[in-house]
């Protein structure tokens, strides 16, 4: 369906950042302090990530355990209380300050770039876990996870919200992203085997139009929020309450899980 009206594009906005950059999550950082998903949202279980987190648990108990791209360290926290130590690994500072006010005994945040190499020695951890962090990082494992150590990877699939930018054209842009072959050409380069990738889909549904400018702004100022909410809300509402269900806006919930032996 053509629309009688133009969505802005917020790529325009001076205060604009790309997500995901380092940039962008430097900024995340210090608005939040956390990586956090601010929209709301319904998400049935099994998904990918629950499925992600039963085997994270399952794998740690009583093991030293390295978290490559912690966040601001809330995950790493809750693993703390099945594994003999967790080590976060992020790039963000503030993440990590964050981290660091709430740790427990048995967690420590280490700050740096996977791109620049992991600041730990051979065979430091008996096991490690990406949890939506860098996969640059699949490069580095086998030098700091012990023989036979296991290895867990969580990764937004390309797929995930495909139908945003039909729905709201300029607003999302379509995802030109190539996550799955990345993981596939750096895991093929590591010395890690029985490597397995597992993509696993589900439904998401964001609750209200705000949830889907929320989404959008993830990361980004205040201003960008208010600019878009301002001008586009009005037409938002209308092409969400046109497509929505009972249980809310539909939109595909894709996960990359990765498994994989030292």
């Amino acid at each position: 369906m053509k629309l009688n009206f133009e969505l802005l594009d917020p790529s325009n906005h001076p205060d604009w950042l790309e997500p995901h950059s380092i940039d962008w999550y430097k900024q995340l950082g210090e608005l939040s302090g956390k990586y956090q998903y601010p929209w709301n949202s319904l998400l049935s279980k099994p998904n990918g990530e629950s499925l992600f987190d039963e085997e994270v648990f399952s794998m740690i108990q009583n093991k030293k355990v390295l978290d490559v791209g912690c966040g601001h360290g809330e995950f790493a926290i809750l693993c703390s209380s099945l594994a003999k130590k967790v080590v976060g690994f992020d790039v963000t500072d503030s993440f990590v300050e964050s981290g660091n006010q709430n740790k427990k005994m048995n967690v420590s945040f280490v700050v740096g770039n996977s791109k620049s190499g992991l600041p730990f020695t051979q065979d430091e951890f008996d096991c490690a876990y990406i949890r939506k962090g860098p996969t640059s990082a699949y490069l580095l494992l086998s030098n700091v996870v012990k023989k036979g150590g296991k290895i867990l990877g969580l990764h937004p699939g390309d797929d995930s919200g495909k139908e945003l930018p039909h729905l709201f054209p300029n607003l999302f842009k379509q995802n030109k992203g190539n996550t799955l072959d990345l993981i596939k050409q750096r895991l093929v380069k590591s010395k890690l085997s029985h490597i397995d990738i597992e993509i696993v889909n589900n439904t998401e549904y964001l609750q209200s139009p705000t949830d889907v400018l929320k989404l959008l702004c993830f990361g980004q100022k205040q201003t960008v929020f208010n600019l878009l909410s301002g001008e586009n809300l009005q037409h938002i509402s209308t092409i969400f309450e046109q497509n929505a269900v009972s249980e809310g806006l539909p939109i595909t919930f894709q996960r990359y899980l990765v498994r994989a032996t030292v």
